[in-house]
């Protein structure tokens, strides 16, 4: 579980995020949704210790994170895993050193024991015997599994994601979340979702936070999202007729 409370930050004269408080709970997919410029990513930077907040608290599992000294913060990156936007792959390297890298920054195993892990993150994102293909060579649905399977290689007990069906077809994009949400289940993660798009919210959004103009505007799940009368959130999720009509056929 993660917990951010009472969360501030600034950048100058700009207020980006205005005590925001909300719990992401182990074993969902937790998704924060809002529009580009809301303040959504930089509260996932401010989780994962990329900034720190003005005010507030960040704790994992009751752990502080947030402005703590350096030592405590690597133990707990440690136990985190990142997708990042677009995948972020190393173009030079091939799929295997690009997923076995956290497992050189943080481990002690042997080559073998490595690969044996590699090779078992590849087959959970079905994505068997291509250890030597570089991201050249990929589809953007093959990047961002690759990218998965990176994210989870040294079993992290928590998953950010940032937009992670961005740039794909709506296919590629549900098996993306397919793909998130069953690791989340099976390996009981505390998984952050930052995304805009609405058949995710829909679809996974067991947790659901809302953020407008750097405030926290709505939280609930994908039962109540559609029924909210929340007129913000409602003109975020109906933002064209056509989204309206298929959201509340």
């Amino acid at each position: 579980m993660i917990k951010v409370e009472n969360i501030t930050k600034a950048f100058g004269d700009n207020v980006v995020l205005n005590d925001i408080s909300a719990t992401f709970e182990r074993g969902k997919t937790n998704l924060i949704i809002g529009q580009s410029g809301s303040g959504k990513t930089v509260l996932m930077k401010i989780c994962i210790g990329l900034f720190e907040p003005d005010n507030g608290s960040v704790t994992f599992d009751d752990r502080q994170f947030s402005n703590t000294k350096e030592k405590f913060k690597s133990d707990i990156r440690k136990e985190m895993g990142v997708l990042f936007q677009g995948g972020a792959l190393f173009d030079s390297m091939n799929v295997e050193q690009n997923v076995m890298f956290p497992l050189n920054m943080f481990t002690d195993l042997s080559y073998e024991e490595k690969l044996e892990r590699v090779n078992f993150c590849l087959n959970r994102v079905n994505l068997n015997g291509i250890n030597d293909m570089m991201p050249s060579e990929l589809s953007g649905g093959m990047m961002k599994r690759v990218a998965i399977a990176r994210a989870i290689s040294n079993s992290p007990k928590y998953l950010f994601c940032d937009e992670p069906n961005s740039g794909l077809d709506p296919i590629t994009s549900e098996l993306i979340d397919d793909l998130i949400s069953e690791i989340t289940q099976e390996y009981n993660i505390t998984t952050i979702i930052n995304t805009h798009d609405i058949n995710s919210v829909i679809k996974i959004g067991q947790t659901i936070n809302f953020i407008h103009k750097g405030k926290l505007w709505w939280s609930g799940d994908n039962k109540s999202v559609t029924s909210s009368d929340n007129k913000e959130l409602n003109n975020f999720l109906f933002s064209t007729e056509l989204t309206k009509r298929i959201i509340t056929k």
